[in-house]
């Protein structure tokens, strides 16, 4: 800004110096030239760019000053230091046609100076205080550090504002999360609308409470389930035990002993096989992934198992075409297709066929097995893969099916079981293939490997 006010100054300044050099060379040299030349000097005067026309007539903010050839000077029109300004001009060598400094003794503030030869070989000088140019530029650097005052303020009481109601809400989150912490689960905190980082971090919040109240409802019913279930086995136990410790018992003490150790097993299985379904439904069992082939899988699990169908008369085919790599976790898909051919050999009834199939399917691979027999209880298929929902002449615990369903929706999959047409079952589990298991990043994974 103060070179922009300079240079106005200086255009001002070239222009007049011109204008009055003009003046001065074609006004004949008789007794009115002096007062011509002083007349359209003073009327340049009154036209001084920023002036302050409350200061009086500002014949101390512009002065002009005619030199003759002999180094004299002729006409001067300004203030009362007609001798100051002439000494300092002469103290300061000309720089051509553009404007510069000089000081003059008594003003406090420098003057800029423009001159010009006329023809006769006379000089003219036209000097214009730089006192309003300082002026505008005080006022300018008041205006500014008012408005930057008022900037700074404001900004204040935006961020005060926006800082306390901030905190105030994270405070809210605060009090209502101790309280959780020591009443209930089922509470959760605000989440304020929008994307901000406060609602954000409210709904983070609340998923994570989410996740921990059905944790710890998998933790009770857990509790509550095996203290129902391990009672009766625990009572038949102690039973067998303490009559093969009774003397004189009709019946060899090693086969209640024996029975006591089967009945021990079965509920080892009961408890484990428990523990791993609470595990997969709450998103916490532990998965080593690797690449495995699920058609060699199959088929080395159906050979072990194909003798003991025999010995019960059913007949079990399998139908794999071709190597299917999938990423698994090779001992817990082990124990899903052991689980659900181990309910066929439980279940179907002598002289039936079970067909096991491995196949490809876009980004999946499909394992299913199908049966002859009669099928699913309509009243239980609704519920087949919930815990403890087994048929009516089922003699396990009901956890087979659910555990299936636990490590396949581990591992991103989906199982499904149906009656078929003709009769008999049908139980499709699908995995998603090593290609596209290896691009995708399962929750579940995300949780253990945290």
């Amino acid at each position: 800004m103060a070179k922009d006010i300079q240079r106005r100054s200086d255009t001002w300044l070239s222009g007049e110096v011109e204008v009055l050099g003009d003046v001065a060379g074609i006004t004949p040299k008789d007794r009115l030239y002096d007062k011509v030349v002083r007349e359209v000097a003073e009327l340049a005067s009154r036209e001084v760019p920023n002036r302050d026309h409350s200061a009086g007539n500002g014949s101390d903010s512009v002065f002009f000053l005619q030199v003759g050839t002999d180094g004299r000077d002729a006409l001067w029109v300004g203030s009362e230091d007609r001798a100051s300004a002439f000494a300092a001009i002469q103290s300061v060598p000309t720089r051509g046609d553009s404007p510069y400094d000089v000081r003059i003794k008594g003003f406090g503030t420098p003057f800029r100076v423009a001159t010009i030869q006329v023809a006769d070989g006379s000089h003219i000088y036209l000097g214009l205080s730089e006192r309003d140019e300082l002026r505008v530029l005080r006022n300018l650097r008041l205006r500014f550090l008012a408005l930057w005052l008022v900037i700074v303020l404001l900004g204040f009481l935006v961020v005060f504002y926006a800082t306390w109601r901030m905190l105030r809400k994270v405070d809210n989150i605060a009090v209502v999360a101790a309280h959780i912490g020591r009443a209930d689960l089922s509470s959760r905190v605000p989440a304020p609308g929008g994307n901000g980082e406060i609602g954000r971090l409210a709904r983070t919040l609340n998923q994570m409470l989410d996740h921990i109240e059905a944790t710890v409802g998998q933790l009770h019913t857990i509790t509550d389930a095996l203290a129902h279930d391990l009672r009766s086995p625990l009572t038949a136990i102690r039973g067998k035990l303490e009559a093969a410790l009774l003397p004189g018992a009709s019946t060899d003490p090693t086969e209640r002993i024996v029975s006591a150790i089967e009945e021990l097993d079965r509920l080892s299985d009961f408890l484990n096989t428990s523990l791993d379904v609470s595990e997969a439904k709450a998103d916490a069992l532990r998965v080593s992934r690797a690449e495995i082939d699920l058609a060699s899988l199959v088929r080395a699990i159906a050979d072990f198992f194909e003798p003991s169908f025999s010995e019960r008369g059913c007949s079990l085919q399998i139908r794999i075409m071709e190597p299917i790599l999938i990423s698994a976790d090779a001992a817990l898909l082990h124990r899903v297709i052991a689980n659900l051919l181990d309910n066929e050999l439980k279940h179907l009834p002598p002289s039936r066929t079970v067909w096991v199939s491995v196949q490809a399917a876009q980004d999946v691979a499909l394992f299913i097995v199908e049966d002859d027999g009669p099928g699913f209880d309509p009243d239980v298929l609704p519920h087949l893969f919930e815990r403890r929902v087994k048929g009516k002449s089922s003699r396990g615990h009901g956890l087979g099916l659910a555990f299936v369903q636990a490590v396949v929706r581990v591992h991103g999959g989906s199982v499904e079981a149906i009656n078929r047409a003709g009769g008999g079952i049908r139980i499709s589990v699908s995995l998603p293939s090593a290609d596209a298991s290896g691009a995708i990043k399962h929750p579940v994974d995300a949780l253990v490997s945290q």
